[in-house]
């Protein structure tokens, strides 16, 4: 679904991504770790053309999304994105967050979209929020309406950037026993997270980043009993 190819980027005089090259099969859940800085969400932003490679190659599904002349926000109808702000619209009630791309991107009927609305925010047991105002949710409410609205463009593919970094534990685990659904109904999802059990748990691999090169990657066994890199287990006695 998803292969990247020797990709670099640049901020200046800063090195962030050294070649980095990987891929992602279709309905694989592939898990980012790595310190602050390493890059990850760098690459996350580039794979939904929100950061622009300064070289390598983006394939998803098939079609080279960082060719010259292809249109960023056709290329992000596609790919789904979660951020670690749930920046909900403040003006809009919740179902009006959801149906709102659907209809102007998608151009769904409203009556179409509202009940696709109604049945995303079942699946991240919101149903009975509906008409409330993102100021009536708590933080992981916030977060998973966030989800079901990225979820509302039915991308082929949907990316989470720490979407958990700023909730506290309770609000952390109810977003991430949706996540945890999403990868159970086959979703193809890249995670960047600190959250090492959802890793263990959910991942189907496991691509660790240091100083802007993929160092080591495999199936969350090997990665957490027996990680080859030094740099890899000097990471994972810090936050194991």
């Amino acid at each position: 679904m998803i292969k990247i190819c020797n990709l670099e980027k640049y901020y200046g005089d800063n090195h962030v991504l050294k070649g980095v090259s990987a891929s992602v099969d279709r309905g694989e859940v592939v898990v980012l770790i790595g310190a602050s800085g390493s890059g990850k969400s760098t690459l996350l932003r580039c794979v939904n053309l929100l950061e622009t490679p300064d070289d390598g190659q983006i394939f998803i599904d098939g079609i080279e999304v960082t060719a010259r002349g292809v249109v960023k926000h056709e290329v992000r109808r596609e790919t789904g994105m979660v951020f670690q702000q749930f920046n909900l619209f403040p003006h809009m009630r919740v179902i009006d967050n959801i149906t709102l791309a659907p209809l102007r991107v998608r151009g769904l009927a409203p009556r179409e979209a509202e009940d696709l609305a109604m049945e995303l925010l079942a699946k991240v047991d919101l149903a009975d929020r509906a008409q409330a105002w993102p100021h009536q949710l708590s933080g992981g409410q916030q977060q998973r309406v966030a989800i079901a609205r990225a979820l509302a463009m039915q991308p082929k593919v949907m990316l989470f950037d720490e979407v958990t970094s700023a909730l506290d534990p309770g609000m952390t685990g109810e977003v991430l026993g949706v996540m945890k659904q999403l990868a159970a109904d086959g979703m193809t999802m890249i995670v960047v997270t600190h959250e090492m059990a959802f890793a263990r748990e959910a991942g189907d691999k496991v691509i660790f980043m240091h100083e802007g090169f993929i160092v080591e990657e495999g199936p969350p066994a090997k990665i957490f009993r027996a990680p080859e890199h030094e740099a890899t287990r000097d990471f994972l006695s810090k936050v194991l």
